[in-house]
């Protein structure tokens, strides 16, 4: 019989008489396309690490972005013990890049769906002055060993137009009020394409928190995006992890991990420990 770290844990404070207040690891990491223009840096030649890099952080559960249909299927392949929600930003079904969220078997999906960042949010759409179609996949989870639910929402936001990435938030979090009735704790994933000082970010903290700033431990560079550059250090901070206020955040982080002086993608991944209060 298969046991996992959590299991063990459980089991540990179940007979111990000691009330736990499990963990849960989450991470947002934009994958990069698979893009043959990208040469020695090409999908075909990151995969194999990108799969190990999460294999051994081991996140409980995780939001990607720009996957194609072949790079989540990729993924669904070859993580063992994951499943995964959404769809193509095109077409609502297999067409363009996921905003996929992938989860762990101690977990259990209640309720999941894929909305567009636009003023028709049910169909597939583009928004404002966006140059592309954008959209957040969302799930409603619950943990199998106590029983804990969350929300979980991971989106990544139009890399030109500015009126469009405020007004996605203002979507993501008026989505996030619609579906929270029972006021559980929420975490908000994604590749944001502005840093911390920019209107959506503050449009955020209305109603979250950026993870950084209020962890116990914060470790690695301030910048998570690298554009493949191993020999300058990175610049901008696009990528985040929010939480509700009743979510305690333990770690944060943002993974530099390389192979052969390259990087895994043109992003780090932002990997955070958490405590659902």
């Amino acid at each position: 019989m298969k046991h996992t770290k959590s299991t063990f844990i459980f089991v540990f404070f179940i007979w111990t008489g000691i009330a736990y207040a499990q963990d849960l690891s989450v991470m947002t990491y934009n994958i990069r396309l698979d893009h043959a223009g990208d040469n020695e840096n090409n999908w075909h030649h990151r995969k194999e690490n990108l799969v190990k890099q999460i294999k051994f952080y081991e996140p409980d559960i995780f939001g990607i972005q720009e996957g194609l249909p072949q790079q989540v299927d990729y993924l669904d392949e070859n993580l063992e013990g994951y499943s995964y929600i959404g769809v193509g930003r095109d077409d609502g079904k297999r067409e363009g890049e996921f905003s996929a969220v992938y989860y762990s078997a101690n977990f259990k999906l209640l309720e999941g769906g894929t909305f567009w960042l636009s003023p028709t949010p049910e169909v597939p759409s583009k928004g404002w002055d966006a140059a592309l179609p954008r959209v957040c996949t969302f799930g409603l989870f619950e943990r199998k060993v106590d029983g804990a639910k969350f929300w979980f929402f991971n989106t990544h936001f139009d890399h030109i137009g500015k009126v469009a990435r405020v007004e996605s938030m203002k979507v993501i979090l008026k989505m996030i009020a619609e579906k929270n009735e029972e006021n559980l704790p929420v975490v908000l994933t994604g590749d944001l394409n502005v840093q911390p000082h920019e209107e959506p970010i503050i449009e955020m903290k209305k109603q979250l928190t950026d993870t950084r700033e209020i962890a116990d431990l914060a470790f690695g560079p301030d910048a998570t995006f690298n554009g493949f550059n191993f020999t300058e250090p990175p610049q901008r901070r696009i990528d985040y992890i929010a939480v509700s206020d009743d979510i305690e955040v333990k770690k944060y982080a943002v993974l530099t991990d390389s192979y052969d002086q390259k990087y895994i993608s043109d992003h780090f991944a932002v990997y955070c420990e958490l405590v659902l209060k």
